[in-house]
């Protein structure tokens, strides 16, 4: 789940246990353009202050000016649609005539957010199931291949890690990369067996292990929500680890190195039972070109293109590392070395 969804339930807890009355307003349906996906939450406070965002602000007036006057009376959830006509969309902030449909749902102790809370916190991914009529809702164990699903009567929202992150190499571009990721709600675990790496690891949030990155990568078993990151340029940590990477649905593979000691690892994969359509599918040098130097420019970029990636950007509009740097390189006015 977003960080900034994490952070509505956060603060709807602890407004609820100050007494406060809350409304929880949830993308539930969109159509057309829309600034927020399905799930995106925000939280009104009997007094119109909010946490989180669904539109790009003007929903969340409407929401908070009609807080203020009629305060927060609801006993039951209810569905409610902004952006019908196009002039409501041009109103509500929603682009070419978008439409949206939210779930105002009032929030009690026993709406059960603190245990979804405690939940999240452990890691765990659940479904929240709210029955729209009577306002109960229930936590049950769930896939990270499960969406948002409402049928007016029930909704069902995911919560949790649904994405995670092993990288191979506690350095320091780890810890930064490491950190962001979390930032990006990674469930991310730093694998590196050599104890001169992994003595002064410090970073919360983080799994660390000291095992060997390919036993490491069986034992996860990857999916198609898991992203692969090799950084320690240790053939030895490195390769079977990706040969194992490779073999698995995860959505990103990718190894860091210049141009010249990537092509080396690929001659290397082949060389074990790896196909040239799943060496195909290894990025590396990893990253988009953004000039990046320093180690935590350098996480940034490699997150970019895990973010791309992710996202399903095509491969044409990205500019891999690689290919920018061969450009800069076959112009003389601006070497590059491999």
């Amino acid at each position: 789940m977003d960080s900034v969804d994490f952070e509505v339930l956060k603060r709807s807890a602890d407004w609820v246990e100050q007494g406060r009355r809350v409304l929880l307003v949830t993308v539930v349906k969109t159509w057309g353009s829309s600034p927020r996906p399905e799930g995106a939450m925000l939280a009104v406070r009997d007094d119109g202050h909010v946490v989180g965002s669904v539109s790009g602000g003007c929903i969340e007036d409407d929401l908070i000016d009609r807080v203020r006057k009629d305060g927060i009376k609801a006993t039951r959830a209810e569905a409610v649609t902004y952006g019908v006509s196009a002039d409501e969309a041009r109103r509500f902030g929603l682009p070419c005539g978008g439409t949206i449909r939210l779930v105002l749902e009032p929030l009690t102790r026993e709406s059960g957010i603190r245990a979804l809370l405690r939940e999240i916190e452990e890691g765990h991914l659940v479904a929240r199931r709210l029955d729209i009529a009577s306002g109960l809702a229930t936590l049950h164990p769930t896939r990270a291949t499960e969406g948002l699903r409402f049928d007016g009567r029930t909704l069902v929202t995911i919560h949790g890690p649904r994405y995670r992150m092993l990288v191979i190499g506690a350095s320091q571009l780890s810890k930064y990369l490491a950190q962001i990721a979390v930032g990006l709600d990674y469930r991310v675990t730093i694998c590196d067996p050599r104890e001169e790496y992994t003595e002064t690891w410090d970073i919360p949030g983080v799994t660390l292990v000291r095992t060997m990155p390919d036993d490491t990568v069986r034992a996860m078993g990857l999916d198609e929500r898991c992203a692969v990151v090799a950084l320690t340029h240790d053939p030895k940590l490195d390769d079977l680890a990706l040969m194992e990477a490779l073999k698995s649905p995860a959505f990103y593979v990718g190894a860091l190195g210049s141009r010249a000691n990537n092509a080396k690892r690929r001659e290397r994969l082949r060389e074990f039972d790896v196909t040239p359509a799943e060496i195909a599918r290894l990025h590396g040098p990893i990253g988009l070109y953004i000039g990046s130097r320093t180690p935590p420019e350098i996480a940034v970029s490699i997150l970019a293109e895990i973010t791309a990636v992710k996202n399903g950007v095509a491969r044409d509009a990205m500019v891999p590392v690689a290919e920018a740097k061969a450009g800069l390189a076959a112009s003389p006015a601006c070497p590059v070395d491999a």
